[in-house]
Protein backbone atom coordinates (compact mmCIF):
# COMPACT_ATOMS: atom_id res chain seq x y z
CA UNK A 1 0.00 0.00 0.00
CA UNK A 2 2.74 2.45 1.01
CA UNK A 3 4.80 1.51 -2.04
CA UNK A 4 1.85 2.22 -4.31
CA UNK A 5 1.30 5.61 -2.70
CA UNK A 6 4.96 6.53 -3.11
CA UNK A 7 4.85 5.39 -6.72
CA UNK A 8 1.85 7.58 -7.48
CA UNK A 9 3.62 10.49 -5.79
CA UNK A 10 6.70 10.09 -8.00
CA UNK A 11 4.66 9.76 -11.19
CA UNK A 12 2.65 12.83 -10.18
CA UNK A 13 5.69 15.12 -9.97
CA UNK A 14 5.56 16.23 -13.62
CA UNK A 15 1.84 16.94 -13.37
CA UNK A 16 2.42 18.96 -10.20
CA UNK A 17 5.26 20.94 -11.80
CA UNK A 18 3.17 21.68 -14.88
CA UNK A 19 0.20 22.70 -12.74
CA UNK A 20 2.35 25.12 -10.77
CA UNK A 21 3.70 26.55 -14.02
CA UNK A 22 0.18 27.04 -15.35
CA UNK A 23 -0.81 28.79 -12.14
CA UNK A 24 2.16 31.07 -12.74
CA UNK A 25 0.88 31.71 -16.25
CA UNK A 26 -2.54 32.71 -14.92
CA UNK A 27 -1.08 34.78 -12.12
CA UNK A 28 1.59 36.51 -14.16
CA UNK A 29 -0.31 37.60 -17.23
CA UNK A 30 0.05 41.26 -16.34
CA UNK A 31 3.61 41.89 -17.44
CA UNK A 32 5.37 45.17 -17.89
CA UNK A 33 7.03 46.61 -20.97
CA UNK A 34 10.34 45.27 -22.15
CA UNK A 35 9.47 41.61 -21.72
CA UNK A 36 10.61 39.14 -24.32
CA UNK A 37 7.79 38.15 -26.63
CA UNK A 38 8.59 34.51 -25.94
CA UNK A 39 8.82 35.04 -22.18
CA UNK A 40 5.85 37.11 -20.95
CA UNK A 41 6.14 35.44 -17.51
CA UNK A 42 9.77 36.34 -16.92
CA UNK A 43 9.23 37.46 -13.33
CA UNK A 44 7.64 34.17 -12.29
CA UNK A 45 10.11 32.17 -14.37
CA UNK A 46 13.14 33.84 -12.82
CA UNK A 47 11.86 33.08 -9.34
CA UNK A 48 11.33 29.43 -10.28
CA UNK A 49 14.76 29.29 -11.90
CA UNK A 50 16.36 30.57 -8.70
CA UNK A 51 14.46 27.98 -6.66
CA UNK A 52 15.66 25.21 -8.97
CA UNK A 53 19.22 26.52 -8.86
CA UNK A 54 19.33 26.60 -5.06
CA UNK A 55 17.88 23.09 -4.84
CA UNK A 56 20.38 21.85 -7.39
CA UNK A 57 23.39 23.29 -5.59
CA UNK A 58 22.16 22.02 -2.22
CA UNK A 59 21.08 18.51 -3.21
CA UNK A 60 21.43 17.38 -6.83
CA UNK A 61 24.98 18.53 -7.50
CA UNK A 62 26.54 17.05 -4.32
CA UNK A 63 24.76 13.72 -4.93
CA UNK A 64 25.96 13.68 -8.55
CA UNK A 65 29.54 14.38 -7.47
CA UNK A 66 29.35 11.54 -4.99
CA UNK A 67 28.01 9.22 -7.69
CA UNK A 68 30.90 10.11 -9.98
CA UNK A 69 33.39 9.59 -7.16
CA UNK A 70 32.30 6.07 -6.22
CA UNK A 71 31.08 4.65 -9.54
CA UNK A 72 33.61 3.16 -12.00
CA UNK A 73 33.52 4.58 -15.51
CA UNK A 74 32.38 1.35 -17.23
CA UNK A 75 29.45 1.04 -14.80
CA UNK A 76 28.38 4.64 -15.48
CA UNK A 77 28.51 3.96 -19.22
CA UNK A 78 26.32 0.87 -18.82
CA UNK A 79 23.80 2.81 -16.73
CA UNK A 80 23.63 5.54 -19.40
CA UNK A 81 23.21 2.94 -22.15
CA UNK A 82 20.45 1.18 -20.22
CA UNK A 83 18.32 4.32 -19.90
CA UNK A 84 19.14 5.34 -23.46
CA UNK A 85 17.73 2.03 -24.66
CA UNK A 86 14.53 2.58 -22.69
CA UNK A 87 14.30 6.08 -24.13
CA UNK A 88 14.46 4.75 -27.69
CA UNK A 89 10.93 3.37 -27.21
CA UNK A 90 9.34 6.82 -26.86
CA UNK A 91 11.65 8.23 -29.53
CA UNK A 92 10.42 5.52 -31.91
CA UNK A 93 6.79 6.29 -31.10
CA UNK A 94 7.27 10.00 -31.79
CA UNK A 95 9.18 9.37 -35.02
CA UNK A 96 6.28 7.24 -36.26
CA UNK A 97 3.69 9.80 -35.12
CA UNK A 98 5.52 12.37 -37.24
CA UNK A 99 5.52 10.06 -40.25
CA UNK A 100 9.28 9.47 -40.12
CA UNK A 101 9.10 5.80 -41.02
CA UNK A 102 12.81 5.35 -41.73
CA UNK A 103 13.83 6.89 -38.42
CA UNK A 104 11.19 4.89 -36.55
CA UNK A 105 12.44 1.68 -38.15
CA UNK A 106 16.01 2.50 -37.13
CA UNK A 107 14.81 3.17 -33.58
CA UNK A 108 13.11 -0.22 -33.50
CA UNK A 109 16.26 -1.94 -34.77
CA UNK A 110 18.32 -0.16 -32.10
CA UNK A 111 15.99 -1.43 -29.37
CA UNK A 112 16.07 -5.00 -30.64
CA UNK A 113 19.84 -5.09 -31.14
CA UNK A 114 20.76 -3.45 -27.84
CA UNK A 115 18.15 -5.34 -25.80
CA UNK A 116 19.15 -8.78 -27.05
CA UNK A 117 22.85 -8.47 -27.83
CA UNK A 118 23.57 -5.65 -25.37
CA UNK A 119 22.20 -7.46 -22.31
CA UNK A 120 19.09 -5.36 -21.84
CA UNK A 121 20.72 -2.25 -23.25
CA UNK A 122 23.77 -2.19 -20.97
CA UNK A 123 26.03 -2.28 -24.05
CA UNK A 124 25.33 -0.13 -27.11
CA UNK A 125 25.95 -2.27 -30.18
CA UNK A 126 23.59 -0.32 -32.43
CA UNK A 127 25.59 2.89 -32.76
CA UNK A 128 28.84 1.23 -33.91
CA UNK A 129 26.70 -0.89 -36.27
CA UNK A 130 25.58 2.29 -38.04
CA UNK A 131 22.13 2.80 -36.50
CA UNK A 132 21.98 6.47 -35.47
CA UNK A 133 20.52 7.65 -32.17
CA UNK A 134 17.54 9.93 -32.86
CA UNK A 135 16.16 12.68 -30.66
CA UNK A 136 12.38 13.06 -30.53
CA UNK A 137 9.70 13.79 -27.95
CA UNK A 138 5.98 14.48 -27.91
CA UNK A 139 6.54 18.24 -27.68
CA UNK A 140 8.27 18.07 -31.07
CA UNK A 141 5.49 15.85 -32.38
CA UNK A 142 2.89 18.45 -31.40
CA UNK A 143 5.01 21.15 -33.04
CA UNK A 144 5.39 19.04 -36.17
CA UNK A 145 1.60 19.05 -36.56
CA UNK A 146 1.30 22.79 -36.03
CA UNK A 147 0.66 23.19 -32.31
CA UNK A 148 2.26 26.52 -31.21
CA UNK A 149 4.88 26.46 -28.49
CA UNK A 150 3.10 28.97 -26.27
CA UNK A 151 4.88 31.01 -23.60
CA UNK A 152 8.26 29.99 -22.22
CA UNK A 153 7.95 28.57 -18.71
CA UNK A 154 10.37 27.25 -16.11
CA UNK A 155 8.94 24.18 -14.44
CA UNK A 156 9.66 23.62 -10.75
CA UNK A 157 12.28 20.86 -10.54
CA UNK A 158 12.19 20.15 -14.29
CA UNK A 159 13.56 23.39 -15.73
CA UNK A 160 13.14 25.16 -19.12
CA UNK A 161 10.06 24.40 -21.16
CA UNK A 162 7.11 25.90 -22.99
CA UNK A 163 3.42 25.19 -22.50
CA UNK A 164 3.52 22.76 -25.44
CA UNK A 165 6.73 21.05 -24.34
CA UNK A 166 5.50 20.72 -20.76
CA UNK A 167 2.41 18.86 -21.97
CA UNK A 168 4.59 16.74 -24.23
CA UNK A 169 6.95 15.93 -21.38
CA UNK A 170 4.07 14.61 -19.27
CA UNK A 171 2.91 12.41 -22.16
CA UNK A 172 6.41 11.05 -22.78
CA UNK A 173 6.89 10.25 -19.11
CA UNK A 174 3.57 8.43 -18.92
CA UNK A 175 4.29 6.53 -22.16
CA UNK A 176 7.77 5.46 -21.07
CA UNK A 177 8.21 1.71 -20.51
CA UNK A 178 9.53 2.53 -17.04
CA UNK A 179 6.10 3.80 -16.02
CA UNK A 180 4.64 0.32 -16.47
CA UNK A 181 7.10 -1.51 -14.26
CA UNK A 182 6.26 -2.61 -10.74
CA UNK A 183 6.47 0.28 -8.26
CA UNK A 184 9.38 -1.30 -6.37
CA UNK A 185 11.49 -1.35 -9.55
CA UNK A 186 10.23 1.94 -10.97
CA UNK A 187 10.99 3.81 -7.77
CA UNK A 188 14.62 2.71 -8.02
CA UNK A 189 15.01 3.51 -11.71
CA UNK A 190 13.67 7.06 -11.54
CA UNK A 191 16.19 8.38 -8.99
CA UNK A 192 19.03 6.34 -10.56
CA UNK A 193 18.32 7.88 -13.96
CA UNK A 194 18.16 11.34 -12.44
CA UNK A 195 21.46 11.00 -10.57
CA UNK A 196 23.19 9.47 -13.59
CA UNK A 197 21.95 12.25 -15.86
CA UNK A 198 22.93 15.01 -13.43
CA UNK A 199 26.38 13.51 -13.01
CA UNK A 200 26.98 13.66 -16.77
CA UNK A 201 26.23 17.39 -16.84
CA UNK A 202 28.47 18.57 -14.02
CA UNK A 203 31.04 20.00 -16.42
CA UNK A 204 28.43 21.69 -18.59
CA UNK A 205 26.75 23.45 -15.70
CA UNK A 206 30.10 24.63 -14.35
CA UNK A 207 30.85 26.08 -17.79
CA UNK A 208 27.52 27.89 -17.79
CA UNK A 209 28.23 29.46 -14.42
CA UNK A 210 31.61 30.68 -15.62
CA UNK A 211 30.59 31.91 -19.07
CA UNK A 212 27.14 33.46 -18.77
CA UNK A 213 26.58 36.93 -17.30
CA UNK A 214 22.86 36.22 -17.00
CA UNK A 215 22.37 32.47 -16.68
CA UNK A 216 18.60 32.75 -16.88
CA UNK A 217 18.56 34.62 -20.21
CA UNK A 218 21.27 32.41 -21.67
CA UNK A 219 19.40 29.25 -20.68
CA UNK A 220 16.11 30.55 -22.06
CA UNK A 221 17.49 31.74 -25.40
CA UNK A 222 19.54 28.61 -25.95
CA UNK A 223 16.60 26.37 -25.03
CA UNK A 224 14.20 28.13 -27.41
CA UNK A 225 16.82 28.21 -30.17
CA UNK A 226 17.53 24.52 -29.76
CA UNK A 227 13.83 23.61 -29.90
CA UNK A 228 13.29 25.69 -33.04
CA UNK A 229 16.33 24.04 -34.61
CA UNK A 230 15.02 20.56 -33.74
CA UNK A 231 11.53 21.30 -34.99
CA UNK A 232 12.82 22.51 -38.35
CA UNK A 233 15.15 19.58 -38.78
CA UNK A 234 18.23 21.79 -38.58
CA UNK A 235 17.10 23.92 -41.51
CA UNK A 236 16.60 27.11 -39.50
CA UNK A 237 19.66 27.74 -37.38
CA UNK A 238 18.60 30.93 -35.64
CA UNK A 239 20.32 30.60 -32.30
CA UNK A 240 20.79 33.94 -30.56
CA UNK A 241 23.97 35.96 -31.04
CA UNK A 242 25.56 36.96 -27.73
CA UNK A 243 28.50 39.05 -28.80
CA UNK A 244 29.10 39.58 -32.49
CA UNK A 245 28.95 43.26 -33.37
CA UNK A 246 27.08 43.69 -36.67
CA UNK A 247 28.62 47.14 -37.06
CA UNK A 248 32.18 45.84 -36.88
CA UNK A 249 33.87 45.90 -40.31
CA UNK A 250 34.62 42.53 -41.78
CA UNK A 251 38.26 41.63 -42.15
CA UNK A 252 39.53 41.99 -45.69
CA UNK A 253 41.62 39.34 -47.39
CA UNK A 254 45.27 40.18 -47.16
CA UNK A 255 45.01 42.23 -43.98
CA UNK A 256 47.60 39.94 -42.47
CA UNK A 257 45.28 38.40 -39.91
CA UNK A 258 43.65 35.07 -40.40
CA UNK A 259 39.93 35.29 -40.33
CA UNK A 260 38.15 32.92 -37.98
CA UNK A 261 34.50 32.05 -38.07
CA UNK A 262 32.41 33.92 -35.54
CA UNK A 263 31.46 31.81 -32.59
CA UNK A 264 28.12 31.78 -30.87
CA UNK A 265 28.05 30.60 -27.27
CA UNK A 266 24.45 29.52 -27.63
CA UNK A 267 25.30 27.19 -30.47
CA UNK A 268 27.65 25.24 -28.24
CA UNK A 269 25.23 25.20 -25.36
CA UNK A 270 22.19 24.38 -27.41
CA UNK A 271 22.95 20.71 -27.25
CA UNK A 272 23.26 20.72 -23.51
CA UNK A 273 19.83 20.44 -21.98
CA UNK A 274 17.76 17.43 -21.14
CA UNK A 275 15.04 16.41 -18.78
CA UNK A 276 16.77 14.05 -16.40
CA UNK A 277 13.75 11.86 -16.08
CA UNK A 278 13.15 11.65 -19.80
CA UNK A 279 16.57 12.47 -21.05
CA UNK A 280 14.88 14.17 -23.93
CA UNK A 281 17.06 16.97 -25.19
CA UNK A 282 15.10 20.08 -24.85
CA UNK A 283 17.45 22.88 -25.21
CA UNK A 284 20.70 24.26 -24.41
CA UNK A 285 22.04 25.45 -21.23
CA UNK A 286 22.20 23.31 -18.16
CA UNK A 287 20.09 24.28 -15.39
CA UNK A 288 19.14 22.09 -12.67
CA UNK A 289 17.77 18.71 -13.18
CA UNK A 290 15.67 17.69 -10.35
CA UNK A 291 14.47 18.09 -13.48
CA UNK A 292 16.42 17.19 -15.31
CA UNK A 293 15.36 15.95 -18.44
CA UNK A 294 15.56 16.92 -20.65
CA UNK A 295 13.98 15.44 -21.04
CA UNK A 296 11.51 10.34 -18.59
CA UNK A 297 13.66 7.54 -17.34
CA UNK A 298 11.83 6.55 -20.32
CA UNK A 299 13.74 8.52 -22.84
CA UNK A 300 17.49 8.69 -22.56
CA UNK A 301 20.45 9.16 -24.78
CA UNK A 302 23.93 7.82 -24.45
CA UNK A 303 25.20 10.49 -26.75
CA UNK A 304 27.26 13.38 -25.51
CA UNK A 305 25.75 14.81 -22.34
CA UNK A 306 23.16 17.49 -22.71
CA UNK A 307 23.05 19.80 -19.79
CA UNK A 308 20.14 19.28 -17.47
CA UNK A 309 17.33 21.62 -17.87
CA UNK A 310 17.22 24.61 -15.65
CA UNK A 311 15.53 22.70 -13.01
CA UNK A 312 16.77 21.59 -9.67
CA UNK A 313 19.98 20.87 -11.35
CA UNK A 314 21.42 24.02 -12.54
CA UNK A 315 24.80 23.93 -11.63
CA UNK A 316 20.07 20.27 -16.76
Amino acid sequence: MHQTQRSHAIKGLPALAISLALLGVLGGCATGPGRSADDPLEGVNRATYQFNDVLDRAVAKPVAKGYNAVTPGPIKTMVNNFFSNIGDATVMANDLLQGKITDGTEDFMRIVMNSFFGIGGLVDFATPAGLPKHDQDFGLTLGHWGVPAGPYVVLPLFGPSTIRDAAGFAVDLEASPTSYLRPAIRNILYPLNFVSTRARYLGATDLLSAAALDKYSFTRDAYLGRRKYQLNGGKDDTLPDYGNDPAAPAAKPGDGAATAPATNPAAGAADATAHPLTEQKVGAVPAAPASAAEGNPGSTSSAAPDAPASGAATGQ
